[in-house]
Formats: structure tokens, C-alpha cells, sequence
């Protein structure tokens, strides 16, 4: 089983960012993690800051692999050519959050994503990519 876990804007800052938010370990430790508890899974990772790369990143693996892992950051907000991606292609998408985007701010009550996502996972912290995987299998 082929999974892709993308990650949007600042995320590349988690163990940094905001710990009181997002908590002080970096994304590529708790991957790490991930590739020992579903090791029979082919994972791969991707984060970008670019909203039209994260779009090509999701068309390229959007009809080969089994399943799309989708933090988006503030993209989720505002992206509506992320949302019509994850629409044209044929992998389920899961959206997660790290943070729970309905204590927040009111503009992050907004998702472009959720209404094309197969599910959405929010406010867990890191475990909430475990449940996006555990969702996919």
C-alpha cells in the first residue's frame, strides 16, 4: 500500500512553530515513527510552502497511490485549486489538522478541503496522522 503524507505551509517549522500549538518534535522524527509503527506501509512525505506545488505534488501521486495524507496549512483556508485537485483525482484524500482549526481563529473555521476529503482529522496533534492511516487501511 503506497501513502503520501503532504504537508503545506510552515509546517516545515513544527518543533519550532508555536510549541504550545503544534508541540515541540519535528515532522521528520514523528515520520520516522510512523515508518516503525506501519512498516508494511510505502510512505513517503512531502511539505511545501508553495501552494502550486503541493497542487502538482497531489496530481502526480492523485491517481497511483492508495492514499493522500493532507495537512494543508492556511492553504486550507483559501486554496480553492487545492480543493479542485483533490476532486479531479481518484486516491482518497484525509485532512488533517494538528490543531483543533474550530478553537481558533474564525477565518480557519473555513476548509476548501473538507467537503472533497474522504475525512477529516483535526485536533489530535501528531496522532492524527496515525488515525489518517490507520483510516487508509
Amino acid at each position: 500500500m503506497k501513502i503520501i503524507i503532504i504537508n503545506g505551509p510552515n509546517l516545515n517549522l513544527l518543533g519550532k512553530r508555536e510549541p504550545e500549538i503544534y508541540g515541540s518534535q519535528t515532522f521528520e522524527a514523528y515520520f520516522e515513527l510512523l515508518q516503525e509503527k506501519f512498516p508494511t506501509l510505502e510512505m513517503e512525505y512531502y511539505q511545501s510552502n508553495i501552494e502550486g506545488e503541493l497542487i502538482g505534488k497531489i496530481q502526480e501521486k492523485g491517481f497511483s497511490y492508495d492514499g493522500i495524507i493532507l495537512n494543508a496549512g492556511a492553504y486550507t483556508h483559501t486554496s480553492i485549486g487545492i480543493g479542485d485537485a483533490i476532486k479531479a483525482v481518484t486516491t482518497p484524500v484525509i485532512e488533517v489538522h494538528i490543531s483543533n482549526t474550530f478553537s481558533r481563529e474564525s477565518f480557519r473555521h473555513q476548509s476548501y478541503i473538507s467537503p472533497v476529503a474522504k475525512g477529516v482529522i483535526l485536533g489530535f496533534g501528531m496522532k492524527g496522522y496515525d488515525l489518517a492511516l490507520l483510516s487508509l487501511l
